[in-house]
């Protein structure tokens, strides 16, 4: 078995989405003067790796505390323009962004959850209708060149009640 790591590193002053807080990760307290190590992080629920849920976008959509565990997991595929998606396992976009076309595939399909290579970024006007449909996203993917056309993935959110995403460890599992 080999795990492959699909999450973006954090760190203060990281890219995040244009306008939004910059990412802050400092130490406020060190073994040298308190005994341990502490971070204060402050980062955004869209920041890094990331999972979308419709109450990102969507009026009265679903929030985090809506959801289970296994919603944010699950068999994926690699989006292959001539493979017909499925509503057993999610779809990730590794080699192109999701347009229009592709969006009304996985409305029609209704995948387990889709995800976005770190390479592109939702149309916010795409994001906001796969979310009002309840499609669960998944952005900012890295690593998606080093897994095969399908694989087990795991992308757990934290805890947030009422959250409308949550940054994710998200990590591939190969037999």
């Amino acid at each position: 078995m080999r795990i492959i790591d699909l999450t973006l590193p954090m760190y203060s002053g990281m890219p995040v989405f244009p306008g939004d807080p910059e990412v802050s990760i400092e130490p406020i307290q060190t073994i040298e003067k308190d005994g341990w190590n502490m971070r204060r992080v402050q980062v955004n629920s869209h920041d890094g790796t990331h999972v979308n849920v419709p109450a990102h976008a969507a009026i009265g959509g679903k929030n985090l505390d809506d959801y289970s565990l296994e919603d944010f997991c699950g068999e994926v595929q690699i989006f292959d323009p001539n493979v017909a998606l499925s509503p057993d396992r999610g779809a990730f976009f590794r080699d192109q962004n999701i347009d229009a076309a592709i969006a009304d595939q996985i409305k029609s399909a209704r995948p387990r959850f889709i995800g976005l290579s770190s390479a592109f970024e939702f149309d916010v006007d795409i994001e906001k209708d796969l979310l009002a449909e309840g499609i669960i996203s998944f952005e900012r993917l890295a690593n998606l060149d080093k897994v095969p056309p399908a694989f087990m993935f795991y992308g757990m959110p934290l805890r947030i009640r009422q959250g409308d995403g949550s940054p994710v460890r998200a990590f591939a599992v190969i037999p």
